[in-house]
């Protein structure tokens, strides 16, 4: 099966982009505008063949707060920074969206008025019912809570069939492969197994939550072309997690 010939195989889906994604290795701007642009015809792409989307983006890029609450700061101040940035990121997905004529809207966790709607789930189901990209930033607006978790609370909320985290490797492996070049991969794995083996794709708030409630997660590589599009068509990428004893594709 193409990409190119092949149809979707869902519907409503929630994109998670990690922050450090749309930064160009290697240097010292927090945002590439190149890299901005390909995600966004990728993402256009697949909403031209009437596919819902919605997107989580993180803001690792710009800051973590995470690993700024480790250097002495407060936790819940760096983790509201962290937020922040996310803002950021995803006001400029969206402009770059609408620069490529996809209609976007961002909504917010927090209340930034003059930049973003805030989050209202009616609101949210209508742009997706109305063919409009709905971009979530500033996580789910609580401290301690990750973007992962987010992608997974958003998805649950919208009815969304399936989360795609797209990341800087191409599925998940029982360690670091860039570390390791004995690492193994997996191409399916269970929620429960996910935990067990305590993975770090994802956290395990993300994973219980998905889990609960059977939201399956396939992981991929970003940075191959058109792998979006061969997730969201059915195409066997990366890692699949699910509540499922073994893959189906």
């Amino acid at each position: 099966m193409t990409s190119s010939s092949a149809s979707p195989k869902y519907r409503r889906i929630v994109l998670k982009i990690s922050g450090e994604a749309l930064r160009q290795p290697g240097s010292d701007d927090n945002i590439s505008p190149l890299i901005v642009q390909r995600i966004a015809q990728e993402i256009g792409a697949i909403a031209q063949m009437g596919v819902q989307v919605a997107v989580v983006v993180g803001g690792g890029n710009i800051w973590r707060g995470l690993a700024a609450s480790h250097r002495g700061m407060n936790r819940a101040t760096a983790d509201y920074m962290g937020m922040l940035a996310t803002v950021i990121n995803g006001m400029a997905l969206m402009s770059t969206l609408e620069e490529l004529g996809f209609s976007t809207r961002v909504q917010t966790a927090l209340h930034i008025n003059h930049v973003a709607e805030p989050f209202i789930l009616r609101r949210a189901l209508r742009h997706l019912d109305n063919g409009h990209i709905v971009i979530f930033v500033a996580g789910t607006g609580n401290p301690f809570f990750s973007t992962d978790t987010t992608a997974a609370l958003r998805a649950n909320e919208i009815g969304a069939e399936v989360i795609l985290k797209a990341t800087k490797v191409d599925a998940i492996y029982d360690c670091d492969p860039t570390k390791n070049p004995k690492a193994k991969k997996f191409e399916h794995l269970t929620f429960a197994e996910a935990l067990r083996l305590r993975l770090q794709v994802m956290d395990s708030t993300a994973f219980s939550l998905c889990m609960d409630n059977a939201m399956p997660v396939i992981v991929f590589d970003m940075f191959e072309p058109n792998n979006i599009m061969k997730a969201v068509c059915g195409e066997t990428i990366g890692t699949l997690v699910n509540n499922e004893s073994k893959r189906v594709s």
